[in-house]
């Protein structure tokens, strides 16, 4: 890896897999970030790990793979299978998933939270959090993070969409890239 600030070459590589059964302190270092970061030994720099990758969660049943070109699989029987093309759309799947929600209704979510908003932006599931389970997105504007908290009542009225819409759902299976654009297709 080369330092994006001083240059210098270090040794820095992101894994080709992990298991957090396994490691299970890895599942919060990839969902904070500092899984995907590596520190220049000269300068200090934070600079992001790149590659191809899987993550896999046999507890959850969950599989997701970091790969920028598109793959062709049947997904594993009785796994929600998931390829991302990038490190921040793999830390967001896992929040999602670690927080027992659909990523095929958080779509639908964030997509109808769009268009209320009358905004061209990418939204990102960032938590729930209160007695009420709000989600909490966020979307850049003007350099800076903002955040934006929805009613669950908008995810369940998604949930009953995507339920009443099966197509939907037989377009997920395998190792879909499941992303605003994909939900997009079904909403023109």
């Amino acid at each position: 890896m080369i330092c994006s600030k001083c240059s210098k070459e270090f040794a820095a590589e992101l894994p080709q897999s992990i298991n957090v059964s396994d490691n299970p302190e890895l599942k919060e270092a990839v969902m904070d970030g500092s899984f995907f970061v590596a520190t220049c030994p000269e300068c200090g720099a934070p600079s992001l790990k790149t590659g191809n990758f899987v993550y896999h969660d046999p507890v959850e049943r969950l599989l997701l793979v970091l790969s920028d070109a598109p793959i062709s699989s049947p997904g594993l029987e009785g796994y929600t299978c998931r390829r991302v093309s990038d490190v921040g759309s793999l830390i967001e799947k896992v929040k999602i998933f670690n927080a027992g929600l659909d990523d095929v209704v958080m779509e639908l979510c964030k997509y109808v939270t769009l268009m209320e908003l009358g905004k061209d932006e990418r939204l990102k599931f960032l938590r729930t959090e209160g007695a009420d389970s709000e989600i909490v997105l966020t979307y850049p504007e003007n350099g800076q993070m903002q955040m934006i908290a929805v009613g669950s009542n908008v995810y369940s009225d998604c949930e009953g969409i995507v339920s009443r819409n099966p197509v939907i759902r037989e377009k997920s299976a395998g190792l879909a890239l499941i992303d605003g654009d994909w939900i997009s297709q079904f909403l023109k």
